[in-house]
């Protein structure tokens, strides 16, 4: 069984109320086991708050807390793996793991789970976490992409984070003049602008021109100044793959199946009316991205929201792609 130890929160960064960037450091300075981009390790707090699965009626999972007499949430070790955003070479060269982690909510407006533990943190009081000395995971390129040319990534809210390990260590590889002869494209949304994460640095990949990649990034709450930004797409990642393939958006199936089989339509229709209709950036053309997503030779790779992932194994069905996604 692997060695439980003890890390140190060296860098915190909160992007929003709801997702931050921290990096940890093993407390004994002793090194990282090594690891391939896109694996995962197992992270735990001691003084969570508790919780407990329920299924209801509907069939529907949800958390709740567990609570002493006087209606307390009890308190204890919770752990949980999350996928690496550093890169193999960031942390042999610098020695932490980067995480991009996303606040849970076990009911609306209630966080908990580990990620409320996470998110208290304090550098400089409360900076240990303890994590499981083994690195694992199937989710790397080179167990899920065969010989496929043509890579598609989508990545969902802080599930960019095996994404953002793979093409961080891909464009290191380049500039020290390994060739990688395949097209990797990457599709991520977020809520906002500032919750992207790895935006800036992506950009720069792109740019330097030393990787054959291209960054599709959107925004499903967008403002004002994002109507502006050329760089940026809006909408969620799956109806922005849905609209390259000139497909409807999610939420407008859905409305057109509600109206033929004579199910909600209302509910259908609000949920459209709350939805961003998806818009590609402005340096990218639906074509273009098409050339990029060869179905006989291309994969695709998602990794986030289970609902989204599920749509976006839907499109990939459609188009006869081949598909595989983060699951443990």
């Amino acid at each position: 069984m692997a060695e439980r130890k003890t890390g140190k929160v060296i860098h915190a960064r909160a992007l929003s109320a709801s997702l931050e960037i921290f990096r940890l450091l093993p407390e004994d300075r002793n090194a990282f086991p090594r690891y391939k981009a896109g694996q995962h390790i197992a992270l735990s707090r001691d003084h969570c708050k508790l919780t407990r699965k329920i299924v209801g009626d509907d069939d529907l999972v949800k958390y709740v807390y567990e609570v002493d007499e006087s209606g307390v949430p009890k308190r204890g070790p919770v752990t949980r793996s999350y996928s690496i955003s550093s890169a193999p070479f960031e942390t042999r060269e610098k020695e932490y793991l980067e995480f991009y982690v996303a606040l849970e909510m076990i009911e609306a407006g209630i966080p908990g789970r580990l990620s409320e533990s996470l998110f208290n943190i304090d550098p400089e009081e409360d900076d240990r976490i303890h994590y499981v000395n083994k690195i694992v995971g199937e989710f790397t390129l080179e167990k899920r992409v065969h010989d496929e040319r043509y890579v598609v990534m989508v990545g969902t809210g802080s599930g960019l984070a095996p994404f953002a390990s793979m093409i961080k260590q891909l464009h290191f590889e380049a500039a020290q003049g390994k060739s990688h002869p395949g097209q990797y494209t990457l599709f991520h949304a977020n809520r906002t602008r500032e919750e992207l994460g790895y935006h800036e640095e992506l950009l720069m990949i792109q740019r330097s021109g030393k990787l054959d990649f291209v960054y599709v990034p959107s925004v499903s709450r967008p403002g004002p100044r994002d109507f502006h930004d050329p760089s940026l797409g809006r909408g969620r990642a799956n109806n922005i793959l849905r609209s390259v393939f000139d497909m409807p958006s999610k939420e407008e199936e859905y409305l057109h199946k509600a109206i033929a089989g004579g199910a909600d339509k209302v509910r259908a229709e609000r949920a459209l009316e709350r939805t961003t209709k998806p818009v590609l950036p402005e340096r990218l053309s639906r074509d273009d991205l098409l050339g990029r997503i060869q179905p006989q030779k291309g994969v695709i790779l998602t990794c986030g929201n289970a609902k989204m992932m599920e749509d976006i194994e839907y499109i990939a069905g459609v188009h006869h792609i081949r598909f595989e996604k983060e699951e443990w």
